[in-house]
């Protein structure tokens, strides 16, 4: 058992060590001019990518501007309201949940993060194409092949990795990568703006 252990470790350090980073440091500036800008972020993702997306969605609310009297970044999980979900699901289809909330909520220049093991969910591309009609840009951070979100997103992050857990670890990685760059940054800005 504890090789599965290690083979599970040596499998994200390989992706940690060789993976492109640049890609992540683009959604963090695009993330930092959208809090500048008190611009709305939208995540969306099933199973544990919505878990991932609810997770991140506080960390972004809160974390990154915890220290400093501006507020956090304005940002919705739409996989949290278990209201508006399994309304959307019964009346319109599973396939509409998230593209249904972006028709109501989404306005030009906000971010769609759509979070994704195999980029193919029927409910995420749409939410994809929805934002796009809307002028809302769009970030994929995908796994396996990338599916059809790696060619359909304005931004993609993809980790090629056929494995559901570890794709789904590099979705709170990048995150939480994310959260940090702001944190930094922000504070690092609100500093400048006192002296």
């Amino acid at each position: 058992m504890p090789t599965l252990f290690k083979s599970y470790a040596v499998r994200i350090s390989r992706i940690l060590d060789e993976f492109d980073w640049d890609p992540v440091a683009q959604l963090a500036e695009y993330l930092f001019d959208i809090w500048d800008e008190r611009r709305q972020v939208f995540l969306c993702g099933n199973g544990g990518s919505a878990g991932n997306a609810i997770h991140l969605a506080n960390d972004f609310l809160y974390g990154i501007a915890s220290q400093i009297d501006r507020p956090g970044m304005r940002i919705e999980a739409l996989a949290a309201n278990s209201a508006v979900l399994t309304c959307l699901a019964n009346d319109i289809g599973y396939e509409e949940v998230f593209s249904e909330q972006l028709r109501a909520k989404g306005q030009a220049g906000d971010l769609l993060i759509a979070l994704s093991g195999s980029g193919n969910s029927e409910n995420i591309v749409r939410a994809i194409k929805t934002a796009k009609d809307q002028g809302v840009r769009t970030c994929a951070i995908l796994g396996f092949s990338g599916g059809q979100c790696l060619t359909i997103a304005d931004h993609a992050i993809h980790f090629p990795v056929d494995d559901m857990q570890i794709a789904e670890d590099m979705q709170l990685i990048v995150g939480h990568m994310c959260m940090q760059y702001l944190y930094h940054r922000i504070k690092e800005s609100h500093s400048g703006l006192e002296t």
